[in-house]
């Protein structure tokens, strides 16, 4: 069985609002130079569904992501938890995309692969939370697709996934291949070890071009995005704080009383 993952490499989500500079005329969020770079959260959830596949079957999984200057610590996470290869597509042209963009090249990427049986993704990504790449996937290579999987099992050519829903959670069937993304549901991802640590020292991700994959830099990235940012900004909270008083502790209750009244809270 062959299993890929695509992960996304995002700035830490636990940074402070303070670490991060509003562009407002190119619209982006600019971070500060001390804020770390991670595995998105929950693309680390669907490693840890595809090596607990692996550690039944003996899957190979294949690792892919899409950036430019990625950070190898972070994208060769995967591989210190297990996974068996990675393929980087890395290239100033992939910069600026949206979900649309990111999906097109990833589903081009994972065509060229070749061989696979399932595709995994996170349920969304931590940083913009659009939940929309893994589905993108699938409909560019016409394949079934399950979300919000907490649980994954497979059987020669289907696989059974528990799904989460509002009030617990379903179980499906679905014949392979297919893109499943991965909710926190599933679980803790296991720590990187020793040995794979070792293990991956020696392996080189292959890193391909846009040229590589079939596309044309000007379609990719910001050019080939379909969601357009009309504005950015930082909302704003604002609260009034008014005290009601009385010359007892009965005139204040009933001054209150009639304060939330003229408010029709009561």
């Amino acid at each position: 069985m062959n299993i890929i993952v695509c992960i996304k490499e995002i700035f830490d989500p636990e940074a402070t609002i303070d670490s991060f500079r509003l562009d407002s005329e190119n619209k982006v969020l600019v971070s500060s130079a001390k804020v770390l770079r991670v595995v998105n959260p929950f693309d680390e959830q669907a490693v840890e569904a595809a090596l607990r596949i692996k550690d039944k079957t003996g899957a190979k999984v294949t690792i892919v992501s899409l950036g430019n200057n990625l950070d190898r610590v972070v994208v060769k996470k995967p591989l210190h938890m297990g996974a068996d290869e990675l393929v980087l597509l890395e290239d100033e042209a992939f910069l600026g995309g949206d979900s649309y963009a990111t999906a097109e090249a990833l589903a081009a990427a994972i065509r060229k692969i070749g061989e696979y049986d399932l595709i995994l993704c996170g349920r969304q990504a931590a940083d913009s939370n659009a939940g929309q790449t893994g589905l993108g996937i699938a409909e560019f290579l016409s394949l079934p697709c399950i979300t919000v999987a907490r649980k994954i099992d497979v059987f020669d050519t289907v696989a059974i996934i528990e799904r989460v829903i509002a009030n617990g959670y379903e179980t499906v069937e679905v014949a392979l291949p297919a893109v499943i993304t991965v909710s926190n549901e599933l679980g803790q991802p296991r720590y990187p070890a020793i040995k794979n640590i070792a293990k991956s020292n020696s392996i080189k991700p292959l890193i391909w071009k846009p040229v590589d994959i079939g596309m044309e830099a000007d379609g990719c990235g910001k050019p080939g995005k379909r969601l357009r940012t009309t504005s950015l900004f930082l909302p704003v909270f604002e609260a009034t704080c008014e005290v009601v008083g009385g010359d007892t502790v009965q005139e204040a209750a009933q001054n209150l009383a009639q304060r939330l009244r003229e408010e029709r809270v009561l």
